[in-house]
């Protein structure tokens, strides 16, 4: 588990944020033929419209929360392979639960490539219910996943 507090990244934090967001994604491109859509994001617009946030010293989770109107959509949860295992993830999923509580939202959504396999066993046991598969953009086929407020534990 880490031992340091989650926080809002800072323009400080973008190379960090990049080097962990393509460590954790790295070995999905093979599986999928291409690269993940994290590791092709705007980091640095992202760190300045607060949608980020880190943990660790030097930083080993990242999150990338958007707040929509009805929902909080957690666009990406990264995990530096160094760390697996430690309950850096589980950390970084109960902070999104709080943050969903925190701002008020409904529900938190977010979506996993139907190849990333490994995300389909753990969703479903952080509280997130299957909503649908659907084939986004023509090209990207993701498990789309919900999580009501009224299962977030407080």
């Amino acid at each position: 588990m880490s031992d340091t507090r989650i926080r809002p990244a800072t323009a400080d934090d973008v190379p960090a944020v990049k080097a962990v967001t393509d460590a954790a994604y790295q070995h999905y491109i093979e599986r999928i033929s291409r690269a993940p859509v994290p590791m092709l994001a705007d980091h640095g617009e992202n760190v300045a419209a607060g949608r980020v946030f880190v943990v660790g010293e030097p930083v080993h989770g990242v999150l990338v929360l958007v707040p929509e109107p009805d929902h909080l959509f957690l666009d990406s949860i990264a995990v530096h392979p160094d760390m697996a295992g430690k309950g850096v993830g589980r950390e970084l999923l109960a902070f999104v639960d709080a943050y969903a509580r925190e701002l008020g939202l409904p529900e938190i959504r977010l979506y996993t490539n139907a190849m990333m396999w490994e995300n389909q066993r753990i969703y479903p046991r952080y509280g997130y219910e299957l909503v649908e598969r659907r084939l986004d953009e023509g090209i990207y086929d993701r498990f789309h996943y919900r999580k009501g407020i009224e299962q977030i534990d407080p």
